[in-house]
């Protein structure tokens, strides 16, 4: 067989097995239905809500299951404002990202390949000033931060940073220059009196999710793992793990406060662990969301012992919180210009402030920045201190998106319909033998 053979033998798999959306707008009243048939194979849910998540589609209950060699995926989603979804440019993206291979589709959570930038990965214990610290070491090197993601979690810190040369807008090229950025930010990630070795990383970037890639990071950092003297009593998602024996499955549960993206961390978090959602439930009520999960390792087994299960809760526990950070919530909105990035972290770390996440975005000469801000200890923040840095930039440049409260703690308690009545007795799910 020829290369040309392989080809055409290629693209008719793909057209055989290629995904199936159906998309109803009917069958519910305050949600569009979208189902989507895909070949059972490791990382096909993931690629599924990946894409549903990167359009800012709000799921609002969800079912999957498997039958033989096919999974079958229910979403019931609306936009922003809980309106059904009208815009048939957003049903054909789904389409056209789930019948390419990998979802090689731009959207809001990917970073195609790009000769304009520079990829820095970076993996280290969080402290206050931390962000401060890196953002000027960059600008003292002339390096433009273009997008940046930070995550801040049981006192790890990770950040995927796209960075341009000043002087010319493009990808910095200079072996020595490269050098001098990764040992520079080696030594503020260092710090003093680190037990971890921290991690830096260089270089072009390739296709990536940026919130996958975080995930990743933070999970080789261990940030599953509590530091030591933190209260262990906190509220926390309510997670339980235990073995189906009659169905061969571990089950996942998990309850917590509902929010955007959150079935996106779970479903990433399983998958990078080498486990394959066979059947699943998602439903959200008010504020609250319910996970469910009937899952086996890509081996083909459940969970083997007490300790696996242990860390798979905490896992879950990890990637439901990362995302979810307590603070204050600020937003910025403003003209773009060298130095900003720099300019606005120092403003909140001479105020107190400490940064627990950070979204960093500039397009056309604009730059918004999204922050996650507790005061140095932890704590919430002073409404004095927001009324200080009101009056250095501008009450109309940087804006509270939230109350100067904390959120509320992660509900414990968890519905006994599905605990107890079990997934499989739902009628979801009665036309794949289950029952």
């Amino acid at each position: 067989m020829d290369d040309h053979d392989d080809d055409a033998y290629a693209k008719l798999l793909r057209r055989v097995n290629s995904p199936r959306v159906v998309v109803d707008n009917d069958a519910c009243e305050h949600a569009t239905v979208i189902q989507v048939d895909t070949v059972k194979r490791q990382g096909a849910l993931l690629e599924v809500v990946q894409v549903l998540t990167d359009l800012n589609l709000v799921m609002t209950k969800a079912y999957m299951s498997s039958d033989g060699v096919w999974f079958m995926h229910v979403f019931y989603v609306t936009d922003d404002h809980g309106n059904k979804i009208r815009d048939e440019g957003i049903f054909n993206c789904i389409e056209k990202a789930l019948e390419t291979d990998a979802c090689m589709v731009k959207s809001t959570g990917k970073m195609l390949p790009s000769k304009e930038h520079t990829l820095i990965e970076l993996t280290g214990t969080d402290r206050p000033g931390l962000l401060s610290e890196v953002c000027a070491v960059l600008t003292d090197l002339r390096c433009n931060v273009v997008n940046a993601e930070i995550w801040a979690h049981n006192a790890r810190a990770a950040a995927v940073i796209h960075i341009a040369d000043q002087s010319t807008g493009t990808a910095i090229e200079d072996p020595r220059k490269l050098s001098l950025i990764k040992e520079l930010l080696y030594n503020v990630l260092k710090g003093h009196g680190d037990f971890r070795t921290p991690i830096v990383s260089i270089s072009s970037p390739g296709e990536i999710h940026i919130g996958r890639r975080l995930h990743q990071m933070m999970f080789a950092a261990r940030d599953f793992e509590r530091p030591g003297g933190e209260n262990e009593n906190s509220a926390r998602p309510y997670v339980t793990v235990f073995d189906c024996p009659d169905r061969d499955y571990t089950v996942v549960t998990a309850t917590s406060i509902d929010r955007p993206k959150l079935v996106f961390d779970t479903v990433c978090t399983l998958t990078d662990m080498q486990y394959l959602v066979f059947h699943g439930t998602v439903i959200t009520d008010s504020k609250k969301a319910y996970q469910e999960y009937y899952i086996r390792h890509v081996d083909g087994f459940p969970t083997s012992s007490e300790a696996e299960r242990q860390r798979v809760m905490e896992c879950i526990q990890a990637a439901i919180e990362r995302r979810a950070s307590e603070g204050l919530p600020l937003e910025l909105f403003t003209d773009d210009h060298f130095g900003l990035l720099s300019y606005i972290t120092r403003i909140l770390r001479e105020n107190g402030l400490w940064p627990k996440s950070a979204e960093i975005s500039t397009r056309n000469g604009k730059a918004k920045h999204n922050y996650i801000v507790t005061d140095v200890s932890g704590n919430p923040v002073d409404p004095k201190t927001i009324f200080l840095i009101h009056q250095q930039m501008g009450q109309t440049v940087l804006q509270v998106k939230g109350n100067l409260s904390m959120p509320p703690k992660f509900p414990r308690e968890t519905p006994r319909s599905f605990l107890f009545g079990g997934l499989f007795r739902c009628p979801s799910f009665q036309n794949f033998g289950l029952n």
